[in-house]
């Protein structure tokens, strides 16, 4: 079993960052690829990240590519999603997922507005 539990969201004004945490319980984490998702009001949800168990593998989506960057540390159980020259289309609900195995988890989310 893994809790996933997000913060750092909050309103930023265009072109500024943010930094998002994820932190899990359980022993798992270490051996779990992680994600970050993100679902915009009316629209699916969307991964926005990911990053291998050890750290050496990270992927993108194009639209975040040269702006985001997921991060993680295994010994805090932590996952980071450092968010630069936000837009208003980044705005949406963010969320943490981690595939441990054959089972997966889902963080509550935390909401991210970019506006002026």
């Amino acid at each position: 079993q893994m809790t996933l539990v997000e913060s750092g969201g909050g309103l930023v004004q265009p072109g500024g960052s943010l930094r998002l945490s994820c932190v899990a319980s359980g022993s798992a984490f270490r051996i779990s690829y992680m994600k970050w998702y993100r679902q915009a009001p009316g629209k699916q949800r969307d991964l926005v990240a990911s990053i291998s168990p050890g750290g050496t593998y990270t992927n993108y989506a194009d639209s975040v590519k040269g702006r985001f960057t997921i991060s993680r540390d295994n010994a805090k159980n932590t996952v980071y999603l450092q968010m630069n020259s936000l837009k208003p289309e980044d705005t949406a609900v963010y969320y943490c997922f981690a595939a441990a195995g054959a089972l997966d988890y889902w963080g509550q989310g935390t909401q991210v507005t970019v506006s002026s």
